[in-house]
């Protein structure tokens, strides 16, 4: 645990512990963190790579930070095991269904056309969005989460999890609109000994939430990890 604060930070803690034999095939808790801002134009967003060994993949949480009003739920999520290359084993059929919030979270716009859905919490899974601050450039804030608990993903070798950022042509075409919004995530894994190198975090200035608008994407460039 890092204080990456400019002030100083006390922390409480409490280790509850068994003492016991544990097999050397044990498979142990990893998660690890990502962040993307602003997604790059028709790029999928990483939520978890590199992962190497054996093991189970066991939940995801996304937070998003939406520039636009306009729907925003239709990346497929990709998991790629054991080898796969173009092809995942597994292709969910959009953001929302994998989050069980299908058909949009019961989305509809009030009398002055400001968007809502629909939250939810469950054991394993769950949804919240916010409305901002005009003052600041995100429309949406939106986090979701889905505990893999009673299906496991499970792999011998390796694993690499991705989703699109997808969402509709405001002018009613039906055509897909690819969004640069700002993705973060944790991935959660159980995996045997040894595990892959995990990447750098970012640096404490590329994990503050700005109020630029990067809608102008030119310009924010360096905001991209």
């Amino acid at each position: 645990m890092e204080n990456i604060d400019d002030k100083k930070a006390t922390l409480y803690y409490q280790i509850d512990y068994t003492l016991t034999d544990v097999p050397d095939d044990a498979a142990y808790f990893h998660a690890q963190f990502n962040r993307v801002h602003p997604l790059p134009y028709k790029e999928d967003y990483t939520i978890v790579e590199n992962i190497k060994g054996k093991g189970h993949y066991v939940g995801t949480y996304m937070a998003r930070g939406a520039y636009d009003e306009d729907w925003w739920g239709e990346g497929e999520i990709k998991f790629f095991i054991d080898g796969d290359d173009t092809f995942p084993t597994i292709c969910g059929t959009g953001e929302e269904d994998y989050f069980c919030g299908s058909y949009g979270y019961s989305g509809y716009r009030d009398d002055e056309g400001i968007p809502h859905f629909d939250e939810f919490d469950s054991p394993y899974t769950g949804f919240h969005y916010f409305l901002d601050d005009p003052e600041i450039s995100y429309q949406l804030k939106i986090g979701s989460y889905r505990w893999h608990i009673l299906d496991p993903v499970r792999f011998d070798n390796d694993l690499k999890v991705t989703i699109q950022s997808l969402g509709w042509q405001a002018d009613g075409s039906g055509k897909y609109k690819h969004l640069q919004d700002d993705m973060a995530s944790v991935a959660y894994w159980y995996q045997q000994e040894p595990h892959h190198q995990f990447p750098d975090l970012p640096a404490n200035e590329q994990l503050i939430i700005k109020k630029e608008n990067t809608n102008n994407l030119g310009a924010n460039s360096n905001l991209t990890k």
